[in-house]
């Protein structure tokens, strides 16, 4: 049986600006379909747009809002709001006020797997 408690584990920041902390991933667990992480996001601060390739996300608002885009569309979002997000698809989350919420990524993630605009 695997437990891991978030308190334990170790932040850092990803390829897309926002810091997070893997509660169970291929890092701390035998995982092989799936990552689980915290994220949080700055007030006023955004995540830099960016696509996975082979990971589908779905993002849990715990705390704070603020804006999520995805392929040109922007919606508000707030503490209780599921977002899914497609593999492939374009997105940006945008802090109006602290943001803190969970990542969920099949297959898990990875840096490999974060894709930018080529400026």
């Amino acid at each position: 049986m695997i437990i891991n408690h978030l308190s334990l584990q170790q932040p850092f920041i990803t390829k897309d600006g926002s810091t997070i902390r893997s509660i169970l991933d291929r890092t701390n667990a035998p995982v092989k379909n799936q990552s689980l992480a915290e994220a949080t996001v700055p007030t006023g601060s955004s995540t830099q747009r960016h696509y996975h390739k082979l990971a589908e996300e779905f993002y849990f608002i715990l705390a704070g809002h603020g804006v999520m885009e995805i392929d040109g569309e922007t919606r508000d979002i707030k503490e209780g709001d599921a977002i899914l997000i497609p593999a492939g698809s374009w997105h940006q989350i945008t802090a109006g006020e602290h943001l803190r919420f969970l990542c969920s990524c099949a297959p898990p993630y990875s840096h490999d797997d974060t894709y930018f605009a080529n400026l």
